[in-house]
């Protein structure tokens, strides 16, 4: 007994000097100079996130609250905690996204942010600490669903501006910063500011990668400029002069050639040959092509002559057709104030039915400057869908087939009772201001999700993922159809048994079938069922599925169910560990 006591007080002083080691470690580190953002840990883990690791999240199809339209695309609107949603996206839609726009809450201790079901107080010592924690989580799923070409937009104010843009340069990569757009938020001044009133905030915007970035420009309006024409108007348009010469630090004595007048003397930048600083815009070869191509003008000042060349409307100085665009500014003055937003909701509602929305025209330009006509973009903090009607209303516009997913909770009835029915009316059509007066429906179609779990506790005890075993890998194949069909984009469910599922697109183009058993007496009936038109097989396996074992043709793609989503599931939990 005694060894055993002398054991035990080993045991406690080797802990002793272990967390002592520990914590001069630590000090050490704080004596550091950093730069950088720090804060504490969360102390407390949120539930969400708890019951992510200790259950298999999935998603259950509303099939009553589909939308149906004639015309556009297959959007989808999922009803859940935007964790659970953006873990179930990570399987469906990982490297996927073009573009994210988000609106979470600015933190401003007046009753805007919950964490674990509680009101963050502006008196929490821990205030910023727990956005921190809450954003963190978030923002490293929604990278994963960003394509190499895609960008997320944050909306923010002064609360916590200055910590997420240096959270995002931890996530994303300082170097992948692109801009901090300022909006001005407001027109009437408020009255009951202490100081200032402030009427402005701010959209972040950072890319997946910038050396993949491609934002669009903005069209030129202002064409009346091109006043001049000459014999190539209907091919170049009008044109503008610019001064051939410029004054600049950079450039290089190759751009410091002669020129001849039409009267024979000699012309250089700024008039003068020794003018170290002022240099031809183009080459010498370049400036004798242009001369030939007649885009270059003389023109006699007082006893001087000066050298121009034409800029035309529809062409650039190499002759190739173009749209003139410049790049958008960061600056957004008074046309996109929340002023906007009351009278839509307004409009749409006949009441005012959301406090805190955005104008769907703000995250219409966000996207004119970030997305193609095909883009896919999420909104993880929905609200109001405010994102689904801009991108429904930018498609009408311009044309597009952009597709929309939205994630919202249902707290105060946000979800079922504004976001929802604010998309159904955009879609259908309503009446404006409950006058009479018909507002035509955008089209398109849209699902509706909720999050779900599958236990992975059995008889009181728990597990984890890494333990799952082959009981809940089948149950968690037969519902993983719902996801299966938001990751193919197929919606319409055509067969459904104890065996297998199958989904079809709207086109009745593609098929995706999912086998739910590893008994196979009911393999070759799918098999029959998925001929004839391009799909997607998932067979249900204990671990990878041989592919090359499976004689179904060249025009099914067969893929393992449920080991990826377990793996996805897996590293989401590994790195949230590691990162705490």
């Amino acid at each position: 007994e005694r060894e055993r006591e002398r054991e035990r007080e080993r045991e406690r002083e080797r802990e002793r000097e272990e967390l002592i080691a520990k914590l001069k470690d630590e000090i050490a580190n704080l004596k550091k100079k950093r730069l950088g953002l720090c804060w504490d840990k969360e102390r407390e883990p949120e539930k969400v996130v708890l019951d992510c690791e200790n259950n298999l999240p999935t998603l259950k199809r509303v099939k009553r609250k589909d939308i149906k339209s004639k015309i556009g695309e297959d959007n989808i609107l999922i009803e859940g905690d935007n964790y659970h949603s953006l873990t179930c996206l990570n399987y469906t839609h990982q490297g996927k996204i073009d573009v994210i726009y988000i609106d979470p809450p600015y933190n401003t201790g007046n009753k805007d942010f919950k964490y674990n079901d509680r009101f963050v107080e502006k008196e929490d010592g821990y205030r910023h600490s727990k956005w921190l924690n809450f954003m963190e989580k978030r923002l490293l799923l929604a990278k994963n669903l960003l394509k190499e070409t895609g960008v997320i937009f944050i909306s923010i104010d002064d609360n916590e501006q200055a910590n997420l843009k240096l959270l995002c340069d931890s996530i994303f990569g300082e170097e992948n910063f692109i801009a901090n757009l300022i909006r001005k938020s407001g027109n009437s001044a408020r009255m009951d500011a202490k100081f200032l009133s402030k009427e402005y905030d701010y959209i972040l915007l950072f890319s997946k990668n910038v050396n993949n970035l491609k934002l669009n420009k903005e069209k030129v309006n202002n064409l009346d400029t091109y006043k001049w024409e000459d014999e190539f108007i209907k091919e170049r348009g009008k044109y503008k002069l610019n001064k051939l010469d410029r004054g600049s630090i950079k450039g290089n004595e190759t751009l410091q050639y002669e020129i001849k007048s039409p009267e024979g003397t000699s012309i250089y930048p700024n008039g003068n040959k020794q003018s170290e600083k002022w240099f031809w815009r183009w080459s010498k070869e370049k400036f004798e092509w242009g001369l030939k191509k007649k885009f270059i003008v003389f023109k006699k000042i007082k006893h001087n002559w000066s050298v121009y060349f034409k800029q035309y409307q529809f062409v650039n100085n190499n002759l190739e057709k173009i749209e003139r665009a410049n790049p958008y500014k960061t600056l957004l003055i008074n046309d996109f104030n929340n002023e906007l937003a009351s009278k839509e909701i307004k409009k749409i509602f006949n009441r005012r039915e959301f406090e805190y929305s955005k104008p769907y025209q703000l995250i219409q330009h966000l996207l004119k400057i970030s997305s193609q006509k095909n883009s896919i973009i999420l909104d993880f903090f929905a609200g109001s869908g405010t994102t689904g009607q801009a991108v429904l209303e930018l498609n009408k516009e311009d044309g597009g087939n952009r597709k929309f997913i939205l994630c919202t909770n249902n707290e105060n009835k946000i979800c079922e009772e504004v976001c929802y029915p604010r998309i159904k009316k955009v879609i259908k059509g309503y009446k404006k201001n409950g006058n009479g007066e018909e507002v035509e429906g955008l089209g398109g179609n849209l699902h509706y999700f909720k999050t779900d779990f599958l236990p992975l506790s059995e008889n009181g005890k728990k597990h984890t993922i890494s333990q799952i075993n082959d009981k809940k890998r089948v149950e968690l194949t037969s519902k993983a159809g719902e996801m299966i069909a938001i990751k193919e984009n197929v919606f319409k469910e055509i067969k459904l048994n104890e065996f297998y599922q199958i989904f079809e697109s709207k086109d009745e183009k593609r098929r995706v079938g999912i086998y739910f058993r590893e008994d196979e007496s009911k393999f070759s009936e799918l098999i029959e069922k998925l001929k004839g038109v391009k799909a997607s097989l998932y067979i249900f396996s204990y671990g990878k599925v041989d592919k090359k074992a499976f004689d179904v043709g060249n025009r099914i793609r067969i893929e393992d169910i449920p080991e990826p989503i377990l793996e996805i599931y897996k590293g989401i939990n590994q790195r949230l560990k590691s990162n705490v």
